[in-house]
């Protein structure tokens, strides 16, 4: 080849390499992989991407319900599987309230696995005017709003009687006072609280006009319901227009009075639509359920559902992680493009990768979704708190020879299935600017859990969150090209 024809290649090969350069955000870590990570002009959407719309309202319920279906079975007394048999034992005493107050069976039933799990004597806490029974009825809703008869008093006495006679294993006896406290506080007689539950719904609806409405206040109270629907000022509207078209950038006076609650009354409703789902697999599809039981109890998020160990290959050694970046399957942190998105990589990254033969820059990346989700959070977090500090991604992608040499060094390092090994997982540290951006953070992360878009969990120094593979939805508006392959 001619000199003046070796420095015009020089020169177009230069040309081409500043050209990926660009495209890949300044990344300076591994190379390009197969396809660019983001697009050249790849900046904060002015729009976010996945704002409520009419439209959106029923696939935005049914994510809801999945999404927040984790405390269900993780958290439910004798495990789900237990707790959805011994609420369908009461299934006759369901349909007769059901039918009594004309509400829908399924709904009672599934208020019921989620109050109590089944259980007629179920107490909130050792406060008998507090929640108890198979509704878990308030003693003041139960006597004044529902007609049940509830003399604390005597509820209280006959409750004490009933401790002495379980530690002394009277259990006839017991049985004897558990019917004499039914009779003196109907909350822990079976028909009478599903009956007084029924009726409850039956005057919230009639306060409400709407059915979701009226399951949603059974935890926060008409009253309460009725305060946030002004607040948000447009009438009566479903309940899943109120939950997901208010933040603290939008409608913020209903926002904050919903989260100023303290407690899980905002999420009730998709909590019960998960107990439906519950139930109906209890009926129809066993295994399913016994499945998912697993896999939800495994970890305290709903990562392993979202990324069965059968359903995703983790990365085993820096080979096939290096594989996955030169695919396209990976793509590196591109450090620009996440800068204009209010986020930057801590310079610790991968630290541990001379332990295992490999280079720093192989434990800096992503799958593509995983990108795009991270980009989001990041970007509406700086949004909504109006704080230019970035967070800081403390981790990554890693390969199970990785993941292995930091157990030696971190105690919080899980054990066994990770799923950073499968490039699905990020962490951010929790060194906020100040209050308003933890406080953005944290609604980012719930709503996105009610999106059924990421499960986390809160770790000593950084939030773990690992994105579904549904995720994918947001790559083109956060400007995350496809990979071609």
């Amino acid at each position: 080849m001619r000199p003046n024809r070796i420095a015009l290649a020089l020169v177009g090969l230069a040309v081409v390499i500043a050209a990926a350069a660009l495209v890949l955000g300044g990344a300076d870590d591994r190379g390009a992989s197969a396809t660019p990570a983001v697009a050249p002009d790849a900046d904060v959407p002015e729009r976010d991407p996945l704002v409520w719309t009419p439209e959106r309202s029923a696939e935005y319920a049914e994510r809801a319900a999945a999404g927040l279906a984790h405390p269900l079975y993780a958290r439910t007394p004798d495990g789900i599987v237990d707790a959805a048999e011994r609420t369908a034992s009461w299934r006759p005493l369901v349909e007769r309230a059901a039918e009594e107050h004309g509400v829908d069976a399924d709904t009672l039933e599934a208020m019921m696995l989620l109050e109590s799990a089944g259980r007629p004597e179920a107490q909130a806490s050792d406060d008998l005017a507090g929640a108890v029974g198979l509704m878990q009825i308030l003693a003041e809703t139960g006597a004044n709003l529902l007609g049940l008869r509830v003399d604390l008093a005597e509820s209280r006495r006959v409750t004490r009687r009933m401790t002495r006679a379980a530690k002394r294993g009277r259990s006839d006896r017991l049985e004897r006072l558990r019917a004499e406290r039914r009779r003196v506080d109907e909350r822990f007689d079976p028909a009478k609280s599903l009956d007084a539950a029924g009726r409850y719904l039956e005057i919230a609806r009639g306060h409400l006009e709407r059915v979701d409405l009226a399951v949603a206040s059974y935890h926060m109270g008409i009253g309460n319901l009725q305060t946030a629907l002004e607040r948000y000022g447009e009438g009566i509207v479903p309940y899943a227009q109120l939950y997901f078209d208010v933040s603290p950038a939008h409608a913020s006076d209903a926002w904050e009075f919903l989260a100023g609650l303290g407690d899980d009354s905002p999420t009730y409703l998709w909590r019960v639509e998960a107990a439906r789902e519950i139930m109906r697999l209890h009926r129809h599809d066993r295994e399913e359920l016994a499945r998912r039981d697993a896999l939800m109890t495994a970890r305290n998020s709903a990562e392993v559902l979202l990324h069965p160990p059968d359903a995703v290959d983790p990365y085993d050694d820096a080979e096939e992680l290096g594989e996955a970046h030169d695919e396209g399957e990976i793509v590196p942190l591109p450090r620009d493009y996440l800068a204009r998105h209010g986020l930057r990589v801590d310079g610790q990254m991968g630290e541990l990768a001379p332990r295992v033969d490999a280079e720093p820059t192989l434990y800096r990346g992503l799958r593509r979704e995983a990108l795009a989700v991270l980009a989001y959070l990041g970007a509406g977090v700086r949004r909504l708190s109006g704080s230019d500090r970035p967070l800081r991604v403390t981790s990554s992608v890693r390969d199970e020879r990785y993941q292995e040499a930091l157990r030696g060094v971190e105690r919080e390092a899980t054990h066994g299935y990770s799923l950073h090994t499968t490039g699905y997982a990020f962490d951010v540290a929790r060194d906020y600017a100040g209050r308003e951006q933890a406080r953005a953070f944290q609604f980012l992360l719930d709503r996105l859990t009610a999106l059924n878009l990421i499960a986390w969990v809160r770790e000593p120094g950084a939030i773990h969150v690992t994105v579904s593979a549904d995720a994918t939805e947001i790559m083109a508006p956060m400007g995350v090209l496809p990979d071609e392959d």
